[in-house]
């Protein structure tokens, strides 16, 4: 997949993500303007399964279904309809890609690292088969080989904006503390928290400060995590301790939990605390608008445009499978706007993370992280 195809499609996908913030369908599995779902020799159906987070998790489910809204809308003449099956349970996986195959889907996009198995499977019984996974390449270790050439790799070095993220947090921090959990301990997941950790230490060299990261360490790979994706009153308490123990700004790499911890900062800041908070995947302003007043930032991955530049290639017959990577340099990873912190961030810093972010894509500043994509 080429990246001038993801810069042509990126405005149309993050328009899609505002569309699915607002108007999310959660209680059907289509999206057809009118036409039906059922596939025929003349229309092409986009099909997508979710993972356990639901297609309103406000982060990379919602996300991947902004893409296949986004290519539908970009060449409607050819994408008939895009469609998706919910997963509730890990065992759901294979059953929903066993009912989309049996559909005749043009293309069938899976969404995270937990459905590597179950895609790899089924694109190996099936090789005529067009597969996208997000969040899940050969590379990474995620997918086990051998490589298939029916599967498009949608990966993210979230490692970069998560070390600009990390970086604006220390900058910003007034206890000197900030805060990072997980979902899952998974390479998705760290790596984010790999990058934020590691942008917090830059910060403390450069302005030999002595900024403390709670929840994880990049070295030890030891911190919190919710064990969940969906669990908000994990994230809620997580925060709480945190909040406690003196941070004042938190990164949650945990999918909608990071809606229990939105609400933990909303409750402090009701009791006259000053914590904020950065979103995680994708802009938090626009997938939870309600809590926008208190996310300094969003560290977020491409993942709609990704999405809609696979399955436009798997309509228009240039689908080739392989490997995409985001990073800084393609636009695949960055920082969204500040939206209400806009005039909170001191120039300086500004200028800092601007030079940064070129030292990055120049390969000059290598954020560490044990997590390959």
């Amino acid at each position: 997949m080429r990246a001038t195809t993801l810069k042509a499609v990126a405005a149309l996908g993050a328009l899609a993500m505002l569309t699915a913030a607002c108007s999310s369908n959660p209680s059907g599995g289509s999206s057809s303007g009118g036409s039906s779902t059922s596939a025929s020799a003349a229309s092409f159906k986009a099909c997508m399964v979710t993972d356990t987070g639901g297609i309103n998790d406000k982060s990379f489910n919602a996300a991947s279904w902004a893409g296949m809204q986004a290519a539908k809308a970009a060449d409607p003449g050819k994408i008939k309809a895009v469609t998706y099956l919910p997963s509730t349970t890990s065992a759901d996986y294979a059953q929903n890609i066993s009912t989309f195959l049996s559909q005749g889907c043009g293309i069938i996009v899976t969404v995270g690292f937990l459905m590597a198995d179950a895609t790899e499977q089924a694109a190996k019984a099936h090789p005529n088969q067009k597969f996208a996974i997000v969040d899940c390449s050969y590379s990474s270790g995620c997918l086990k080989g051998p490589h298939l050439k029916n599967i498009d790799q949608l990966v993210f070095n979230t490692a970069q904006d998560g070390f600009l993220g990390g970086y604006l947090a220390a900058g910003m921090s007034k206890t000197k503390k900030v805060a990072t959990y997980g979902g899952l301990p998974i390479g998705t997941v760290t790596i984010y928290m790999d990058g934020f950790w590691d942008g917090v230490q830059y910060y403390n060299k450069q302005h030999h400060a002595g900024v403390q990261v709670l929840g994880w360490n990049e070295k030890t790979q030891k911190g919190t995590f919710a064990n969940s994706f969906t669990n908000l009153a994990a994230g809620q308490q997580i925060a709480n301790t945190f909040i406690n123990e003196g941070a004042d700004i938190i990164f949650p790499v945990a999918g909608g939990v990071g809606l229990g911890t939105a609400k933990a900062v909303q409750n402090a800041d009701s009791s006259g605390k000053k914590v904020y908070m950065e979103w995680v995947d994708t802009d938090g302003c626009i997938s939870a608008a309600q809590y926008c007043k208190y996310f300094i930032t969003s560290v977020t991955k491409g993942i709609a445009a990704a999405v809609s530049a696979s399955v436009l290639s798997a309509a228009n017959g240039s689908f080739a499978g392989g490997v995409y990577i985001g990073t800084l340099k393609n636009r695949g990873v960055m920082l969204a706007p500040a939206h209400h912190f806009a005039s909170r961030i001191p120039t300086s810093l500004l200028a800092e993370l601007n030079k940064i972010t070129q030292q990055i894509e120049s390969g000059k500043i290598v954020p560490a992280t044990k997590s390959p994509v």
